[in-house]
């Protein structure tokens, strides 16, 4: 019995008494939920559903909870129902509703841990979105592991999820980066503002190399203004797909500008009315929403500014279909949350469904507890490739990711490269790892898993420890995805690598010498293929690999 269908059942007794006392039963919630006690000594499973009830069907809740578990324990599956403090129903499955859970993992495969929290939702994820004017860098790679996490979350919800590069390539900073490489093809210095770094020197010589005579023409600078920036962006996407991480669209700023894109928004929003003229400028009253001042569209020179762009962007994927944008920003971005929702707003939406800002904070790179010297090839950052070339892609993905984007995060190269347990992706991957070692040794031995098992045997108290971990692994998938937070995913896999490890010293699974595989024996090849599953699953979530061996 998995968690949701102990809830489902804590539901129809819920149900039953309320039809028996002739209480309406629209008064029940749509879906409840069951929560693992801290405490084993009270059960497998504790519901609160009759507190929830109580004052509706105007009953003490204790009655109420005492009428539920008459129910549930007429139910299969459900061994007992005790009564705790003021009406808690704690709930104990009999061992063979326990144990059956890990056929349902196993059958479903790839597929267990997804579900429909957000079925129905299309949805735009913006995130990195760097200049193209130099390496993707440390901030960057933050929201690479956490944006693409959310992706895949997202999509194990139910959602329909597009990844978007906002390419910011409307804006003076390309011709800064121009100059820069025009300089640096000529042996000149920098310009003042301009972009500095080893990559400049490489970049100018490529476009030297690729456009043979551009030094001599009258005006070059376009030249290496257009040039420097594909070969940006080629730099870009091949170190995010190095990375794991693939945008489904890279979106260019400029077209906005040049489609009319945003005149046209420009004329949506003056439709809903928020769009006013002072002082020669056109402005959009983002105050009428919480926003601490209007906003400035076009300038009284005429010159359109970046919330112009912004505005045509957001009325831009709107206009392409997507129910919820968004908007995954660095911790110098915080202005941008009131901003963007009054903007959406102002454009007729529901600031509160459609559109989401996140802000995360930066990362701080350690060597032995040293900061790491600043990137000589970038000049004053470290970039994407060089944490990779590093740390490796999982262990930066990982580490990258389990902790909550809201604080600020340091990573210690020589911890999280390091084979021992106190290295959280070291401890997630070793095991899965040790159960891959387990089934081929199973193999060797000429032991297979059985096209079915009996429940019933997995009764060990560490067994049921882990299949109870395993069942909760649908609900983690759908907390990370409401509350936008993979981290949730790789505490999780960290909490059940113990207890898979405590299962495994506690309960052999292999026969030993001349012993014969008993059906006790296929029953735990049923668990750790199980277990197998969802470390797979779980790590999948977070674009990080599942070894075979380590």
């Amino acid at each position: 019995m998995t968690p949701a269908q102990l809830s489902d059942a804590v539901l129809a007794a819920a149900r039953a008494v309320l039809t028996d006392e002739n209480i309406d039963t629209a008064i029940l919630p749509g879906v409840t939920s069951v929560e693992r006690p801290r405490n084993p000594d009270h059960g497998d499973y504790a519901s609160t559903l009759a507190l929830q009830l109580s004052k509706k069907a105007g009953k003490p809740a204790r009655e109420l909870a005492g009428k539920i578990a008459v129910q549930l324990r007429r139910m299969s599956g459900i061994q007992d129902v005790d009564i705790a403090g003021p009406g808690f129903l704690n709930i104990r499955l009999d061992a063979g509703a326990t144990g059956a859970l890990v056929h349902d993992v196993v059958q479903q495969g790839a597929a267990y841990g997804r579900g429909t929290a957000m079925a129905g939702q299309k949805v735009n994820l913006e995130f990195v979105s760097a200049n193209p004017t130099g390496p993707i860098h440390l901030a960057h790679t933050r929201w690479a592991a956490v944006g693409d996490a959310l992706h895949r979350i997202f999509v194990a919800a139910g959602a329909e999820v597009a990844s978007e590069h906002y390419i910011n390539d409307a804006g003076s900073q390309l011709d800064r980066f121009g100059r820069s490489l025009l300089a640096a093809a000529r042996g000149e210095p920098t310009p003042e503002g301009g972009y500095a770094g080893e990559y400049i020197q490489d970049v100018a010589e490529a476009v030297v190399k690729d456009n043979p005579g551009v030094l001599d023409q009258e005006d070059p600078l376009a030249i290496f203004r257009a040039e420097g920036e594909r070969l940006m962006l080629d730099e870009m996407r091949t170190s995010l797909e190095r990375f794991g991480v693939h945008f489904d669209v890279w979106f260019s700023e400029r077209t906005l500008h040049e489609s009319g894109a945003v005149e046209h928004a420009l004329d949506e929003l003056r439709a809903h009315g928020h769009v006013f003229e002072a002082d020669g400028a056109v402005w959009l009253r983002t105050t009428d929403f919480s926003d601490d001042r209007d906003r400035v569209l076009i300038r009284g020179n005429g010159e359109k500014t970046y919330f112009a762009a912004d505005a045509a962007y957001y009325v831009n994927k709107r206009e392409r279909g997507f129910d919820k944008c968004f908007y995954l920003l660095g911790a110098d971005h915080h202005g941008y949350v009131n901003r963007l929702r009054a903007l959406a707003a102002c454009a007729g939406d529901d600031p509160d469904f459609n559109v989401e800002v996140l802000i995360g904070q930066m990362v701080t790179l350690l060597r032995g507890g040293v900061p790491v010297r600043l990137s000589k090839r970038a000049g004053t950052i470290i970039t994407l490739d060089e944490l990779v070339d590093a740390v490796g892609v999982d262990a930066a993905r990982y580490s990258l990711a389990r902790s909550s984007t809201d604080s600020p995060l340091t990573l210690d190269i020589e911890v999280i490269t390091r084979q021992a347990n106190d290295n959280p992706v070291y401890y997630v991957q070793y095991a899965h790892a040790r159960i891959a070692s387990l089934l081929r040794n199973a193999a060797d031995l000429g032991v297979a898993r059985k096209v079915d098992y009996d429940p019933a045997l997995l009764s060990h108290e560490r067994e049921a420890d882990l299949i109870k971990a395993l069942g909760e692994f649908p609900s983690i998938v759908a907390t990370a995805a409401e509350l936008r937070e993979p981290h949730r995913i790789a505490r999780y896999l960290e909490e059940l690598a113990g207890t898979y490890h405590r299962f495994y010293d506690a309960c052999r699974v292999l026969p030993q010498g001349d012993e014969p595989a008993t059906d006790l024996t296929n029953a735990r090849l049923w668990l750790v293929e199980a277990a197998r599953i969802v470390f797979a699953n779980g790590l999948a979530l977070l674009g990080v690999s599942a070894p075979e061996r380590m």
